[in-house]
């Protein structure tokens, strides 16, 4: 198989006798047209999921939740089984070292904050971003405001269903 990019198309050239011609279509259906038909990559949303290993150290992993068209109101996820939300604020020194007191989805609303996990990794996010709680055992993270100002946020925590 040989691929070959030439003036925007993706020529796919099989067993040098069938040649398809591939166009990246953009949009709100992002896909790859072959010929006429347009085949449609899945919408998905990510969450960045921090859990425990065995030995109780702490990690990332990013989720992609799939989404499916539901008309004009856009594309939604499957529905995930919550007990309760909590709206939180913290100081602007906000910088602690603690397991997720339980699972839960957290939405950063304002400012960004810094996650460290227990073997030192770091990641930023910022507001809109969406995590997953998950290290209710082991060594814990620690959470750092990334600007020295109050930082709002809601605690979405998880019911019993499995939310990966």
């Amino acid at each position: 198989m040989k691929l070959q990019i030439c003036s925007g198309r993706l020529h796919t050239i099989l067993a040098g006798e069938l040649i398809l011609a591939l166009e990246w279509v953009s949009g709100p259906y992002r896909g790859i047209r072959i010929s006429n038909e347009t085949i449609t990559f899945m919408q998905t949303f990510t969450v960045t999921r921090v859990f425990a290993d065995q030995n109780g150290d702490s990690h990332f992993e990013d989720i992609e939740y799939p989404l499916n068209e539901a008309g004009p109101i856009g594309f939604l996820s499957a529905s995930i089984s919550v007990k309760n939300m909590v709206f939180r604020k913290v100081s602007p020194n906000y910088d602690d070292f603690h397991p997720a007191p339980q699972r839960q989805f957290v939405v950063l609303l304002d400012q960004g904050v810094e996650i460290e996990s227990s073997l030192g990794e770091r990641r930023s996010f910022q507001p809109g971003e969406v995590l997953l709680m998950d290290d209710v055992t082991g060594k814990g993270h620690r959470s750092r405001n990334i600007n020295p100002v109050e930082r709002k946020s809601l605690f979405i925590i998880l019911g019993d269903s499995p939310a990966i």
